[in-house]
């Protein structure tokens, strides 16, 4: 059959699908097509710009350990194109990975030729060796974030519990503080503060959530920066304030900032100091006063801050007295002159010579570390994509971290001012159906918003675009080895960090300008 019987075919199909339907505006006809080259997720166009012209979208395909020996078998691209698009999509399970097989635009975009079943993908990842693929990923997660470790910035570290519902490996029942007696997986996790970008996560059996199974993957992680792009701070709650954590950062001269668990010893220290005079503005109502204190099992003295602040309005202590129930009232108001004065206490404990205000407010910042698992958890796939072997969860873990990462850095680009969470940003910066149409050799992707701020997001996405091929051009004039995502990074920190560009690139900057004169 020639050609022009195919379009004639394909015409007559097309006009026999279309119906009429009533509706309060009258009839209309309705088409079917089921070979459109259409998106609902029509602006990541700009997003795999941005991943194809600084290299990390290459540099990660490329690197892959996976290895087929079929000629029948999908493409690299085809794998972590299909993982990346359901990531993006804020799927948390492999099943849902079938909602994307319908884009006739983005997997042309990044050169799949189609986007694979969940089963192919399960495959695929189960023949990535676990130590390799590991290795990869982690290679990938740290060189996102090292160009901007060159600005003054605090590592977090925290565990979170991931519930399970099957019979994962790993699924043991321990520490879960929402869901009781529920099997789960321990998240041990290490963040950029501030930018919440993830330097690294370990996925663990539920029993493995203590801090020592935290310890190396941090000790490993700081280990490996050079000595300028190290932390300012290491911070962490009460679960890292043990003195094996703490003797390790000091061999390293590393400064930390752990809670103290309110022990026995530490309790009666605060007793001691209670009456003390002295006690420093700590800031949001919290006063503080310096010490030094040796635990048992500690090796040496060590600075602690014991912070604490009067509670406010009616306090309920509950006891017991022989099997009965006692209820006792305190009046916590101090304005009074008659009512008893309750306090709540935190002890800080630190090797840096900070004041107690800086300190009380440094601590308290970390609380920012709960949103970044919030986000990860419920928005992203941290909540999912499990299997039944441990080995493939911790890919999966480490490659939504690192999508994660990409988008982050992506949204700072186009919105400067504050971080947006992918709750929003996803819906601003990605969904708008897009429809590609081929005339001439040249391909057009025409966009048409789903939202009231399509128009901002035109001008956002635009203005990326327009620094990414700025960058481009500037990257293939300089004289040194500098790449497009050298320079993404370099512009987010004078941004945010109010950091200056390496010396080379002003040096380049007056040799340009002094040619030019």
């Amino acid at each position: 059959m020639g050609e022009w019987k195919l379009k004639l075919a394909a015409r007559e199909e097309m006009l026999l699908s279309c119906a009429g339907v009533e509706t309060v505006a009258g009839r209309v006809q309705v088409r079917w097509e089921s070979e459109s080259a259409a998106t609902p997720m029509g602006q990541l166009a700009y997003f795999i710009e941005f991943l194809t012209l600084t290299g990390l979208w290459p540099r990660w395909l490329e690197s892959c350990p996976l290895v087929y020996s079929s000629p029948n078998a999908p493409s690299k691209a085809e794998v972590l194109g299909t993982w990346m698009l359901s990531v993006l999509a804020g799927h948390k399970r492999y099943s849902h990975v079938t909602a994307i097989r319908c884009d006739g635009v983005n997997p042309g975009l990044l050169g799949m030729d189609k986007v694979i079943s969940e089963d192919a993908l399960r495959n695929a990842l189960k023949r990535i060796p676990e130590a390799q693929g590991i290795a990869w990923l982690d290679g990938h997660l740290s060189a996102s974030v090292a160009p901007l470790l060159e600005a003054p910035w605090i590592l977090d570290t925290d565990t979170t519990v991931k519930p399970l519902y099957g019979h994962q490996e790993g699924a043991v029942i321990s520490y879960n503080p929402r869901k009781p007696g529920r099997p789960s997986h321990s998240y041990h996790t290490y963040l950029m503060a501030g930018l919440r970008q993830v330097l690294g996560v370990e996925v663990r059996a539920g029993n493995e959530h203590a801090a020592k199974h935290t310890q190396p993957g941090l000790l490993k992680i700081l280990d490996d920066l050079p000595p300028e792009k190290r932390p300012r701070l290491v911070r962490g709650d009460n679960a890292f304030g043990n003195d094996g954590m703490m003797t390790a950062l000091e061999q390293r001269e590393q400064p930390y900032l752990f809670k103290l668990k309110l022990s026995k010893n530490v309790k009666r220290y605060i007793g001691r100091i209670f009456r003390e005079s002295g006690w420093t503005d700590a800031g949001q109502g919290w006063e503080g006063k310096d010490g030094e204190l040796m635990l048992t099992g500690w090796e040496t003295k060590r600075r602690i801050v014991v912070l604490r602040r009067p509670l406010t309005g009616e306090v309920v202590v509950e006891g017991e007295n022989g099997g009965q129930q006692m209820l006792a009232f305190v009046e916590a108001d101090r304005k009074t002159g008659k009512g008893i004065t309750g306090y709540e206490y935190a002890v800080l404990v630190t090797n840096t010579n900070y004041e107690i205000l800086s300190l009380g407010q440094l601590y308290r910042d970390r609380a920012d570390a709960e949103n970044a698992f919030d986000e990860l958890k419920n928005q992203w796939g941290w909540g999912g994509f499990t299997t039944h072997d441990l080995a493939r969860c911790q890919l999966a873990a480490r490659t939504v971290a690192l999508i994660y990462n990409w988008w982050s850095l992506f949204v700072r680009l186009a919105h400067p001012q504050a971080r947006r969470e992918a709750i929003t940003s996803r819906p601003w910066l990605m969904s708008s159906v897009g429809r590609r149409t081929e005339h001439a050799g040249q391909t057009t992707i025409t966009l048409t918003g789903l939202h009231a701020h399509f128009d901002k997001a035109r001008a956002a996405l635009m203005h990326v675009s327009f620094l990414l091929q700025g960058w481009l051009t500037r990257a293939a004039e300089q004289l040194s080895p500098t790449t497009v995502w050298n320079l993404a990074c370099d512009h987010l920190k004078r941004m945010l960090a109010e950091i200056e560009p390496p010396p080379s690139h002003r040096l380049l900057k007056i040799m340009q300008t002094e040619s030019a004169n």
